[in-house]
């Protein structure tokens, strides 16, 4: 079982920054992708962002790519997701999550463990 903990939420002004951090602990295999969703009011759980195992393969939704950076230091067992640019629509509460896999999954389905989400708001 692994546990996924993200803090770094926060409100903040449009084109500020921040930066997200999810610790796992528990028996973390080799090869675990981590990933990056968000969750607005009365919107579905959608992809943001995924790195592999050793770091050498990203995926990105579209609506982030240049704003966001996903990057993970296994030495600490961490994940972080810099938002730089940030804009009112990126308000949501933002889940990591894992999963034993070569690739870089985009669907939350393909995820078996998940944090419990951080909220962050995004003001104009």
């Amino acid at each position: 079982q692994v546990q996924l903990v993200e803090s770094g939420g926060g409100s903040v002004q449009a084109g500020e920054s921040l930066r997200l951090s999810c610790v796992a602990s528990g028996r973390t295999a080799s090869a675990y992708a981590m990933g990056w969703f968000r969750q607005a009011p009365e919107k579905e759980r959608e992809f943001v962002a995924a790195i592999s195992w050793a770091g050498t393969k990203t995926n990105y939704a579209d609506s982030v790519k240049g704003r966001l950076t996903v990057s993970r230091d296994n030495a600490k067992n961490t994940v972080y997701l810099q938002m730089n640019n940030l804009k009112p629509e990126d308000t949501a509460v933002y889940y990591c999550a894992g999963v034993v896999r070569t690739t870089t999954p985009i669907t939350p389905e393909d995820y078996n463990d998940w944090g419990q989400g951080t909220q962050e708001t995004v003001s104009s």
